[in-house]
């Protein structure tokens, strides 16, 4: 199977490992349900909710709590019809500058002040609106994938490039988001807690965990979509127009001093039989550590995949102002996928490579 839905660019996308991650999943005798507890873009929850799993996505992020509502949460046969009105009506809707514009366009290089407009426009509309939970993520999420059609970055909104990216000077075009059906294993849910707290409350017949695993914060990564979503205005620094907060929302999984004993919370105390791990060797945590520590939940596995590096990598070390002033070490990784849980289980999933 391949998904080819269209998701925002995103460091650390699984999308090349889609289908082994649905593959493991499936390969779980009698599983329905998967808790997602890092879902980021929510693409593995989309993947499994279409592999007919009920998926409880989570992330603390609120732009990546709103993917999931749209991605995992939604269900076609619900929403579809009143969206695709909704994307109609929010499409017409004259461009009107205001904030994005002005920190976005002006002070900063990410849209063209003609896209900033129509962003600026369309995120006012979605707000004076008062949408429902679910169709409202579903807004969100098609101005966020429109506004990543016409960006003008390498995939990180650390910086943007020097000189526009051809595709900014395209016109902003709303698209219905991926919207799945109600998948068979029952209904899915999205969820924005912090993931000691989520690995204490959801629980499913496994569970995929895709923690962050260096320094780099994903709100100061993707802080223009995390306001496009909160829509609050923020003081913002810096020649890459950061929110303010993003220095002071660091989450201990970004911390070298912090990851391990988080992490290990997570392990230990998540309510899942079988656990898919996936971890780039560019982790903090080292093979051996991993497989200690996991080896407390069952007999472990491990499945590694030689893959691209995300697309900074592949085109040098450039400044904040986008400028190129180094060039990177190496251009692939290995990402393993780390499967934990009873003899059986394993067994059943050995066979699925063979």
């Amino acid at each position: 199977m391949r998904y080819l839905v269209h998701m925002i660019k995103y460091l650390g996308s699984k999308r090349r490992l889609l289908d082994h991650i649905v593959a493991i999943a499936r390969a779980v005798p009698g599983a329905t349900t998967a808790v997602d507890l890092f879902s980021g873009t929510a693409r593995v929850g989309h993947a499994l909710k279409g592999a007919g799993f009920a998926v409880h996505a989570n992330d603390y992020a609120a732009y990546a709590h709103v993917l999931a509502t749209c991605h995992v949460q939604a269900d076609a046969d619900r929403w579809t019809d009143a969206a695709t009105a909704l994307l109609a009506e929010l499409q017409r809707v004259p461009p009107a500058a205001g904030y994005v514009t002005r920190t976005f366009c002006e002070e900063a290089r990410y849209f063209t002040p003609e896209n900033g407009a129509h962003i600026d426009a369309i995120r006012d509309e979605i707000a004076r609106r008062a949408l429902p939970v679910e169709l409202e993520a579903i807004a969100l999420t098609a101005l966020l994938e429109a506004a990543d059609r016409v960006d003008s970055t390498t995939g990180v909104q650390m910086a943007y490039l020097k000189q526009w990216a051809p595709r900014a000077h395209k016109p902003l075009t709303l698209r219905l988001p991926a919207l799945l059906p109600r998948a068979t294993g029952g209904a899915s849910t999205a969820h924005r807690l912090d993931a000691r707290d989520a690995a204490r409350t959801l629980t499913g017949h496994l569970a995929y965990l895709d923690p962050p695993y260096n320094q780099h914060s994903y709100l100061g990564n993707y802080h223009v979509w995390e306001t496009l979503v909160r829509w609050d205005a923020p003081e913002a620094y810096g020649v890459a127009r950061k929110r303010r907060d993003t220095r002071a929302n660091a989450s201990v999984f970004n911390s070298r001093r912090q990851h391990a004993d988080a992490f290990a919370e997570v392990v230990h105390t998540l309510d899942a039989p079988v656990l898919i791990v996936s971890v780039s060797n560019e982790a903090w945590l080292s093979r051996d550590a991993l497989l200690a520590l996991l080896a407390t939940r069952g007999d472990v596995l491990v499945v590694d995949h030689d893959v691209r590096r995300y697309v900074g990598a592949q085109i040098g070390i450039h400044n904040r102002r986008g400028e190129r002033v180094g060039t990177v070490s190496h251009v692939r990784n290995t990402e393993s996928l780390y499967v934990a849980g009873p003899g059986a289980v394993l067994d059943a999933v050995r066979r699925t490579k063979q």
